[in-house]
């Protein structure tokens, strides 16, 4: 399976510069970071991958399907940046009425639900209502809504934003342990924490992409002499340095 953009134009007003411009990106296996600083065109990617909004220009297809199809929205799910409550739901509740909305039968999504709350750990919180949750496990039960239909491809807009340190570390050992089998993109500023853990890296500017590879590779632009435990952080540095950017 594989997800692609290509050659994919899309502006939020036409008049303006366009955010992306015949911009090309296939999604390769495992975890990959999405750095880049804020309008450099992120989550118009995740966005446009998600098939939330179409390109006015060019085509996103999932090996070979086009993106909008049912059978595209069900492999592909989107974490927005603001996971809302519904106060009334459990979180079983919340995470089966997602897989419904995806197309699921009922009974499906309601014992789905159950599976898709334990692979992010919140089996203890099946039954507690959504209000209740900390923002750390609403994003968790975010991710269990995208993993009740049975998504393979998980898209993440900046989902560690506003975590503590342990939280953080929890949500990332739950992501690492969900790409055997489902490819997910994360978009972040924590790249001190979150880049060497990472299989790829893509770091974007001005909606072009300056680096996309595997994260050895990604750090082979860290300056020499870079203090141990900020890699990941000089190497983003030093690529947007190297295009005039001041990070």
């Amino acid at each position: 399976m594989t997800l692609e953009l290509s050659n994919c134009t899309y502006g939020y007003r036409r008049w303006k510069q366009p955010v992306l411009q015949d911009f090309s990106y296939a999604l390769p296996d495992g975890l990959t970071v999405l750095l880049g600083p804020n309008g450099a065109g992120k989550s118009t990617l995740l966005r446009l991958a998600a098939s939330v909004t179409k390109p006015q220009r060019g085509h996103i297809t999932l090996s070979g399907a086009p993106a909008g199809t049912s059978a595209y929205r069900r492999a592909v799910a989107w974490m927005p940046q603001d996971i809302v409550p519904m106060p009334t739901l459990t979180a079983r509740e919340y995470v089966a009425y997602i897989g419904w909305l995806k197309g699921m039968p009922r009974a499906d999504a309601w014992k789905q639900a159950r599976r898709a709350l334990a692979r992010v750990q919140l089996t203890d919180k099946t039954d507690a209502r959504t209000g209740q949750l900390s923002g750390g496990q609403l994003r968790r039960v975010g991710v269990a809504g995208a993993l009740v239909h049975g998504a393979k491809f998980l898209l993440l807009d900046e989902p560690t934003a506003g975590m503590d340190p342990y939280q953080r570390r929890v949500f990332r050992d739950i992501l690492r342990g969900l790409t055997d089998d489902v490819r997910v993109l994360l978009s972040t500023h924590d790249v001190a924490d979150l880049a060497e853990e990472a299989d790829h890296v893509t770091v974007m500017y001005g909606g072009t992409i300056l680096h996309h590879g595997n994260t050895r590779t990604f750090l082979t632009h860290t300056p020499p002499g870079t203090v141990e435990g900020r890699a990941a952080e000089a190497a983003y540095t030093a690529l947007l340095r190297s295009r005039g950017v001041a990070a």
